[in-house]
């Protein structure tokens, strides 16, 4: 995700925090320290509402950490590759490949909304049982309003919507179903664009009405309106590119350029000629080394050009999408680092092709040109 940055790694998966969670746990600490604490504990010190608001928004944190945990730990259990998982303003977001059974989806999609609700349930109990036994008011209602919280957060995510964890897990159930993948897709993704325009629409009615959380409800809502339409998106491509294999859309041959020339040698003889928006560098020993956007060099200054090697403004092979000719399409486009990245097509060692969204596009107006000739001749 664009803004975030890398701060540790969580059971083997790399771990990343957006620009927007330290303005998440202010929010959250305001709430609590300025409204829920002094409505449920009165005549406290500012000092102590404070400190155990920070306390409070730092464990509520954790909580949504240990949520997007449990979906990690249960990917890489069945298998499943692992990106990354990142924490921001919307709670966190764990990017991992697609599973291969409808068992394996339902499992990694539960496992979230079950953590959440052991958390709430756990916290609840003990500020329970601390407010019953102890003097402790404050740390009890900060327990509390943790459990309380994460239950919240646990019955939120079941709503049957993709993005949200209950939409995977209606696509689990009905891809058991139906056995077709891109239809139970395609079914989770329009329901997540009803409940996300229901919940705009609420929110804004609640907005209108003086509560401020509408303005937080709306906003969901139109992320989860927006993320479910390009769900759709995909389930339409995974749909028309079935059985499709790299090598049948890649275009070659395909221009390369040496990794070692400066950028203004690069762009006299190599980028000039280029059909693509990106093209391959290749290294010493004629191996793909990473691919540089067109865009990129016509970016950088003309006095700098003479002295810039174009590998130092180049995407690194580590970071492109590589696939063998005989991968299947949809799981390579699945694999897309970046929007608008190329797909690069390399047999051993040697780059064979490329593969770009212009390719895919083509085989999307095929595949809907095809389906168009079969409804009119049935």
């Amino acid at each position: 995700m664009n803004g975030s940055v890398r701060v540790g790694q969580i059971v083997g998966v790399p771990l990343r925090m957006h620009w927007s969670v330290p303005l998440l746990v202010v929010l959250f600490a305001y709430g609590l320290g300025r409204q829920t604490l002094p409505a449920w504990t009165p005549g406290r010190s500012d000092a102590v509402y404070t400190f155990a608001s920070a306390v409070g928004a730092l464990l509520l944190m954790g909580s949504l950490l240990l949520h997007e945990t449990a979906h990690a730990a249960t990917a890489r259990r069945k298998k499943i590759a692992v990106q990354d998982v990142t924490l921001w303003a919307l709670g966190g977001m764990t990017r991992m490949g697609r599973p291969q059974t409808a068992a394996v989806a339902f499992a990694v999609a539960v496992s979230g909304p079950l953590a959440s609700l052991l958390i709430g349930g756990a916290a609840l109990g003990a500020g329970i049982v601390l407010h019953l036994t102890s003097g402790w008011a404050v740390p009890a209602a900060v327990l509390m309003w943790l459990g309380w919280a994460n239950l919240f957060l646990g019955a939120f995510n079941l709503l049957p919507a993709a993005p949200l964890d209950g939409g995977r897990v209606l696509q689990a159930l009905l891809w058991w179903r139906t056995g077709d993948r891109e239809r139970a897709d395609r079914a989770a993704s329009r329901s997540g664009q009803v409940m996300g325009v229901l919940l705009m629409a609420f929110g804004w009615v609640l907005l209108l009405r003086g509560a401020p959380g509408g303005l937080w409800l709306a906003f969901v809502g139109l992320f989860i309106t927006v993320v479910a339409g390009a769900e759709r998106q995909r389930a339409v491509i995974h749909t028309a590119l079935r059985g499709v294999k790299v090598a049948d859309a890649m275009s070659s041959p395909v221009t390369t350029g040496a990794d070692w020339l400066t950028a203004q040698r690069f762009v006299d003889e190599v980028a000039v000629k280029s059909h693509h928006s990106a093209v391959p560098l290749l290294d010493f020993e004629g191996r793909p080394s990473g691919i540089v956007q067109i865009r990129r060099l016509a970016g950088i200054p003309a006095a700098r050009r003479e002295d810039l090697r174009v590998r130092e403004v180049a995407i690194p092979l580590s970071q492109c999408t590589v696939a063998a000719p005989n991968d299947l399409l949809s799981e390579a486009v699945d694999r897309l680092r970046r929007a608008g990245m190329c797909i690069l097509v390399v047999d051993g060692a040697h780059l064979v092709g490329i593969v770009t969204a212009k390719d895919i596009s083509r085989l999307m107006q095929r595949h809907t040109l095809g389906a168009q000739g079969h409804s009119r001749a049935a």
